[in-house]
Formats: structure tokens, sequence, C-alpha cells
């Protein structure tokens, strides 16, 4: 089950000065050690797999295996692999820039082993592909590290440079992004509902992927991509006690459930945060609208705040109750109203895929509407840090937009103002004493 107190955390970091490259990405002027526990991936085969180590149980001739990494700067790169071949001998290539090399091996201890000289034409990322060709032992190679020197490092590189953190996990994951909405100052401080729709782009419905709609201070509301069969519609509410044990919650701090729609499913998570959680399965498709409802009721007595979540397939017409929560030491309003896009399986960052988020509807405590069109770009803590550099985001005409990973040239930098172009339509018809 999904957990997002890591999200909370860079959500949090967009209150401090952006920094890119000038700290993190210092100038490599002679060579750079790019672990494959971070930045390598298994695009095609069975049984290899990228640990924290790098590259094991590689023993398949079908397998296809990526390391990814971004030059600043055109120019010649010497690539090297450190590795160990177990038993026997065994022959691999390596592909980068439309040019393969060949490799025969036989080190049992681990080496590192000249591959050959690559021309980077521009810059931008990188892919060097690994293949078996022959082996006599079990498997061809365990490979922990691509080694590149050369030209086109001379304005600095981009990539995962170790695990402290967890940073393998966080960066084969690729970085999260974000639209902070600029609320009316007609609005702000008593949004009690907000609406928004998402529409994912046909091919772009990855496996792993959030696409979250209505976030705020306390929580989160959106869908996600969970396997090729199966697909959530998502909504959790974080707990004021900090803690990852949801079992060390004291009750005057628990997250109480009040309602669910039949079909939701409802429990606690934990590890990342902790607080109530609730998800109903719901097939929803690539190309079609889908909106999102929250509501927030702060009781000033109780100093409490009950925010409820409803879905809607806008083809079939009928809200959908997710959950109703009542959250304690709140006794507030939306506040910090965000969307996000994000990739949680780090098997599949290496693929991108984008979110289109329109027609966002603030209305306040005494029942007026407020059209949003205006956002700010936000980047989790992996783009912050510059291990990765494929996220970008944006207006379309009337639509924003959000598009991660898949190691694509195009970036946007944090804190871009978006201005949509309003839809020239009237808010959308809801009678909110019948929601259920």
């Amino acid at each position: 089950m999904k957990k997002f107190s890591f999200f909370l955390l860079a959500f949090q970091l967009l209150i401090l000065p952006a920094t890119f490259a000038g700290s993190r990405a210092e100038t490599e002027s002679e060579s750079i050690t790019i672990p494959l526990g971070g930045n390598g991936y298994v695009e095609k085969g069975g049984t290899a797999r990228i640990k924290n180590e790098g590259l094991t149980n590689w023993n398949k001739a079908s397998d296809a295996i990526a390391i990814y990494f971004r030059t600043e700067a055109a120019g010649s790169a010497d690539l090297s692999l450190k590795l160990r071949v177990p038993e026997g001998n065994s022959k691999i290539s390596l592909t980068v820039g439309g040019k393969t090399f060949q490799k025969e091996l036989n080190n049992a201890e681990s080496k590192i082993i000249s591959i050959g000289k690559a021309n980077i034409k521009t810059a931008g990322y990188v892919k060097v592909e690994l293949k078996g060709i022959s082996k006599t032992g079990a498997v061809f190679a365990e490979v922990s590290d691509l080694i590149v020197s050369g030209s086109a490092l001379e304005k600095g590189a981009v990539y995962v440079k170790n695990n402290e953190g967890s940073y393998f996990h966080w960066g084969r994951r690729g970085p999260s992004v974000h639209l902070n909405y600029v609320i009316p100052e007609a609005a702000k401080g008593k949004v009690e509902w907000f609406y928004n729709e998402i529409m994912v782009p046909k091919g772009e419905d990855k496996q792993g992927t959030y696409y979250m709609a209505n976030g705020f201070n306390a929580g989160y509301f959106g869908m996600q991509v969970n396997s090729p069969t199966e697909r959530r519609v998502l909504f959790s509410i974080w707990s004021p006690f900090s803690t990852d044990d949801p079992k060390s919650i004291p009750d005057s701090m628990k997250i109480v459930l009040l309602k669910k729609g039949n079909t939701t499913k409802t429990g606690e998570f934990g590890n990342e945060g902790s607080g109530g959680q609730s998800y109903m399965l719901y097939p929803w498709e690539a190309g079609k609208s889908y909106a999102f409802l929250t509501h927030a009721q702060p009781n000033n007595e109780k100093k409490t705040t009950i925010y409820t979540a409803y879905f809607k397939d806008l083809e079939k017409g009928d809200w959908q109750l997710v959950a109703s929560f009542e959250r304690p030491q709140s006794s507030v309003y939306l506040n910090g109203i965000y969307s996000f896009l994000e990739n949680f399986s780090p098997q599949t960052g290496d693929q991108s895929r984008r979110g289109d988020y329109k027609n966002q509807w603030a209305i306040d405590a005494s029942g007026k509407w407020h059209e949003v069109n205006q956002a700010n770009f936000g980047a989790d803590a992996t783009a912050r840090i510059n291990y990765r550099k494929d996220y970008t985001g944006g207006a379309d005409q009337t639509v924003f937009y959000l598009k991660n990973c898949g190691f694509f040239n195009d970036f946007t930098p944090i804190r871009t103002p978006f201005h949509r172009k309003s839809t020239g339509k009237t808010h959308p018809e809801i009678d909110f004493n019948k929601l259920p």
C-alpha cells in the first residue's frame, strides 16, 4: 500500500531556495563512477536483477541491461566497467550512441575493464546498453559500476552518485513533480472544497504511477496504476503524531474513519509517516477524464477537521464516496493545495509518464467558486540534488501537465510559474446536499 511521507518532506523543501547543479553537480574533469545499483535497469529479460550492489543473475543472452547518465556537454567518453566473472569465460557487448563494443572476459575477481571510446554528439541523457553474447559459466558477469571519463564531462554529469539516504531506491524511481496551486486571494485560508480533474493521455498510464489530484497539508487523493490488472483510487490522511509506526500513535492523535464507500477498503499505513488510508479498486482508463472533490470541515470546539473525498467518472456522472476521516489537532480548511505525479516502482523509472490536470476550482466557506488557473512547478529531493533531470511540466491551453522519468532531455526549472487559460465555462454543477 502506498505511503508518502517522503513526498511530504520533498514538498516542505519547496520553501527553500532552489539549487541545481551548482552545489552537487561539480565539474567532473577526470572520471565518474556510476553505480548500477542506482542507475541501471533490466529493460528486457527475465532473471537478471539490479540490486544495490549492481547487476546480478545475468544469465540470458536475451537480457538487455541499460545504464543511464546525463552529460552537460558533447564530447568523447571513455567507458569502462567494474565487474567480475565468477567462473569460466564470457563475451559481452556494450552499445552507446549507435556504436557497439565487444569484450571477452575471464577475471574472477572484481576489476575495472576498459571497453572503448564513444562520441557523445549532444548534451543530454546517454543510454549504455549491455548484452551477453556467450559464456561458459553460470552468468555473463556481475557488474557493479560504469566508469566514464573524457571531454563530455567537462561541464558536469547527472546520475545517482551513491546510496546515502536510500537513494538507489529513490533515484531509480525517478523524480516526482508537483503543481503547487496559487489560490485566488479571495479564497485563501478558507477553501472548504477543492475540485480537480485528471486525464492520463493514452500510453502514459505506466505501471507504478500515482496521479495525485487533490493534495493538501494533511493528505492526498488521486489514482494509481498498481499492476497490469489493478488500478486504484486512493485517499489518505496523515496523523499529526510523527512516527513511522501506526501502532505507536496515541489514541488522541489517531485518524478516525467516519464513513466510507461500499467498495472502499480502509486501514492504517506506516513506515513513511502514519495515518489513515483508504482506496477503492476502479478500472479507470487512459484517455478519459475523472473528477476529484475534497471537503474540509473544521470543528473549532473539538480542534478537529473532517476530510472527505469523492470520486467521479465523468462519463457515468455519479459521485462516489471514497472515505471520510476525522483528524485531531487540526480545525483548518484546505491549505497547501497541490497535485503531483510520482512513480513508486523503481523497476519502471526508465519509462516516462504524463498526467493532465484541468478544471481546478476552489469553493470557499461561503459557497463561492473560484477558478484556479495558476500554479508553481515543484520537484522532489531527487531532482533538487541533481541526481535526475528528467522532469518537466507546464500549461497547454486550458490544461496543466506534468511529466517525469524515462530519461528525456527537456526539463523545467523548479519554481517556474504556470498559467493555464480559463475554460470560459461556468464551474461544475454539484449539489453538495446530495453527495453520498
